[in-house]
């Protein structure tokens, strides 16, 4: 210890020691807190894993299960559009060749039926 005018004081060097020492015990166990806080985190993990893996899996078999149920409506709702498409075709064209095969008759019912919608709508109001 150094001699000085007012008494005995440590040295600067043993006060960086000591403060050197601290530091050195405050960083280890900041360290170890750490550490542990990474064991637990990765021990909670292992012990759900299994689970959320089991979770999953099912998961995956209901979206399967319900994709492969809904296959067959989707083919027979094609395949339906698809005939209601080709009845509206034939429709227009049997439409479009009776009027060119009648036009005064066609012309006659267009009239007729002009005539009687004229009426339910009056009579209804």
């Amino acid at each position: 210890m150094e001699q000085t005018r007012y008494g005995t004081s440590p040295s600067t060097a043993t006060m960086s020691n000591n403060l050197d020492n601290t530091l050195s015990k405050a960083s280890s166990g900041a360290h170890a807190a750490v550490d542990s806080m990474a064991d637990a985190a990765d021990s909670a993990f292992q012990k759900t894993k299994p689970g959320i893996d089991k979770v999953a899996g099912m998961a995956h078999r209901v979206v399967d299960k319900a994709a492969a149920s809904a296959a067959p409506a989707v083919d027979w709702l094609d395949d339906k559009s698809q005939q209601l498409d080709q009845t509206q075709k034939k429709l227009v064209n049997d439409t479009c060749a009776y009027i060119s095969a009648n036009p005064l008759t066609s012309i006659g019912l267009a009239v007729l039926a002009g005539m009687l919608l004229s009426r339910m709508t009056r009579s209804s109001s």
